[in-house]
């Protein structure tokens, strides 16, 4: 299900002055950490002196479905577990860079992985960000932001 502002089947109430300085789209077929991740992240914007800095977060916990209801040109930063069913993160990432080649990725995962492996079944794909979980809500803001700067 997609959680998001735009394109949810919600209608929250939203004030007229909201404006969000990035987007980010978490895929992660456990539910529990988009619900975590996405309230942390949307936390952080309280913390922000400058209303300008804000993130608004979609998520998708079935990587076939965020695959299919992608927006090119309108994400920042895509936030994806690597492994998942249907589809693990790094081929969803593959099918999402060739509608959107400026989107950066960061990818996620609670296992070990091998960078070198990686890079010889997937050479399109750079792994320059990646968070292993479980990860802080500190950590993962502090990390995003990084990201999006």
């Amino acid at each position: 299900m997609c959680s998001c502002l735009e394109g949810s089947l919600h209608h929250p109430v939203v004030l007229k002055d909201e404006r969000f300085w990035k987007r980010i789209l978490i895929v992660d077929d456990d539910e529990d950490v988009t619900i975590t991740f996405k309230a942390a992240i949307e936390d952080s914007n309280k913390n922000h002196n400058d209303a300008n800095r804000r993130i608004e977060v979609c998520t998708y916990n079935n990587p076939v479905r965020a695959l299919s209801e992608f927006k090119p040109n309108f994400y920042d930063l895509l936030l994806v577990d690597i492994n998942m069913p249907h589809m693990n993160g790094f081929e969803l990432c593959e099918k999402l860079l060739a509608m959107d080649i400026n989107v950066r990725v960061c990818f996620m995962s609670s296992a070990e992985i091998n960078p070198e492996a990686l890079r010889e079944i997937y050479p399109a794909i750079s792994l320059g960000c990646f968070i292993r979980k479980p990860v802080t809500n500190g950590y993962l803001v502090k990390r995003i932001m990084s990201e999006l700067d």
